[in-house]
C-alpha cells in the first residue's frame, strides 16, 4: 500500500510540491504582510501577535492554515516517510507519521486561536516545539536516507 511512496518519481514530485508550498507560504506572508504563527510557541507572544493582526490578515491566515498548511505536512511527511521507508526501514518512518499528526493538530489549534478562541493557547507551547523537533529529526533522517541512496548507487556503478 505504501509502495508508491518509495518510487523515485513520487519522491521527486513530493519534493517539488514541498518547494512550491514553501514558496506559497512566503508569497502569502509577503502579500498580506504578516508572519504565520506556525513557529511561535510562547502563548503571550502568540496572543500579542494575533491581536496586532488586522481582520483581513487573520482571515487569510485562517484560510492558509486550513488549506496550504494542511497539505504541507501531508506533502513533507509523505516525502520523509517515503525516503525513510525506501532507504532506512519501517522503524524510521515513525517520526514522519508523528510530525504529520502533530502539525495537523497544531493547525487545528491555530485556526481556533485565529478565530478568537484562546482556550487552546497553552497547547501551542507544547505542540510547536514537538512539531519542530520532529521535523528536524525527519530532516536529518532524510539526509541520512539520501546518503544511503547515494552510497548504494555508487556501489552499483563500481
Amino acid at each position: 500500500m505504501t509502495g508508491w511512496l518509495t518510487k523515485t518519481s513520487t519522491l521527486w514530485w513530493l519534493f517539488g510540491l514541498f518547494i512550491l508550498q514553501t514558496i506559497g507560504f512566503g508569497i502569502i506572508m509577503l502579500v498580506w504582510e504578516f508572519e504565520v504563527i506556525d513557529e511561535f510557541s510562547d502563548p503571550d507572544f502568540i496572543r500579542a501577535h494575533i491581536d496586532a493582526m488586522s481582520e483581513v490578515q487573520r482571515q487569510v491566515h485562517i484560510w492558509t492554515t486550513a488549506t496550504l498548511d494542511v497539505a504541507y505536512p501531508l506533502t513533507y511527511g509523505a516525502l520523509f516517510f517515503g525516503l525513510a521507508l525506501r532507504f532506512l526501514g519501517p522503524l524510521f518512518t515513525l517520526p514522519a507519521i508523528a510530525v504529520i499528526m502533530t502539525d495537523l493538530v497544531e493547525g487545528f489549534v491555530q485556526v481556533q486561536l485565529l478565530s478568537g478562541n484562546m482556550d487552546l493557547l497553552w497547547t501551542k507551547a507544547y505542540l510547536t516545539p514537538a512539531k519542530l523537533m520532529l521535523f528536524y529529526l525527519c530532516t536529518v533522517l532524510a539526509i541520512v536516507a539520501l546518503i544511503v541512496a547515494w552510497r548504494r548507487r555508487g556501489k552499483k556503478t563500481a
